[in-house]
């Protein structure tokens, strides 16, 4: 069973993000617990967390069917001490928002050296990080999204994903989610049928097909190994249709979230419908 959907809004509280994920004809959705872009948020209210439950279960969208994504600003491999806790204390918040939904993963971009440490040192400090949180949290498992490889942004690297692994105690509470654009920046082709074969067999070597928790459908305006991180929509942009023609035919990509950032959103419904067309 494919989960296909998008990215919606959460706009006037978390209970309208399984309304709006419903109107698109998505059997997925992902969502901000909170405003990503800021520290500190109020927390949840009694009422939204009930109609929240309520909705999910109304519209049939189960744990495994939801991808909520935490915010941008933490940054769980930062090399210095004071900023690094905030982004600890904040991903403990949004795991514990995660644990009042009823949500069973949250995703995160791994996080940056800031050009401060080395590679190694930031992967460590990350693998800590999610150790912490996970000590400090249950039930919720920590996904790590590949990253396109701007800057100096880590886990653009099947390796680096691995690294970071390896070094999780728990290894039943984390895992990785895909992003298409961002594999592609971080030169892993999938253009054709046979570029997809070698990648997805590259990442399921090095990582494991066992740790993929949910994926990030785009296109991508900028060209192969690019590291840089810029969404299309589907088809409509470097990699084609190719790519989600692969994963919708391929059973290792069942039962997980899979949801569009494509860049127009009023034509998510037919890009919803498209995919599912090709199952």
């Amino acid at each position: 069973m494919k989960y296909i959907g998008a990215h919606v809004s959460a706009a006037g509280g978390v209970e309208n993000a399984p309304l709006n994920a419903h109107k698109l004809g998505a059997t997925a959705f992902a969502l901000f617990t909170k405003n990503q872009r800021q520290w500190k948020a109020k927390p949840l209210t009694q009422k939204s967390i009930n109609l929240f439950r309520e909705r999910c279960e109304k519209y049939g969208y189960k744990p495994e069917q939801i991808l909520p994504h935490d915010s941008y600003l933490i940054n769980l491999g930062h090399p210095e001490q004071e900023a690094l806790q905030k982004s600890r204390d904040a991903f403990v918040e949004e795991m514990q928002r995660c644990m009042q939904l009823g949500l069973d993963r949250l995703n995160f971009h791994p996080g940056s050296h800031l050009r401060k440490m080395d590679i190694s040192e930031c992967l460590s400090c990350i693998a800590e990080s999610i150790n912490l949180v996970l000590d400090q949290s249950e039930g919720v498992i920590a996904v790590i999204e590949n990253t396109a490889g701007q800057g100096s942004n880590l886990g653009w690297r099947f390796e680096e994903l691995a690294e970071i692994i390896d070094q999780v105690e728990d290894k039943h509470r984390v895992g990785v989610c895909l992003d298409t654009c961002h594999t592609f920046a971080a030169g892993y082709d999938l253009r054709t049928q046979e570029s997809c074969q070698k990648t997805f067999t590259e990442f399921e070597s090095t990582v494991g097909f066992q740790y993929l928790k949910g994926m990030h459908l785009n296109d991508s305006k900028c060209e192969l190994g690019s590291r840089k991180d810029r969404h299309h929509s589907l088809g409509q942009g470097e990699i084609g249709w190719e790519v989600f023609r692969y994963i919708m035919k391929d059973e290792r990509f069942n039962g997980i979230p899979m949801v569009l950032e494509t860049i127009d959103e009023t034509i998510w419904p037919d890009e919803i419908e498209a995919l599912k067309m090709m199952q």
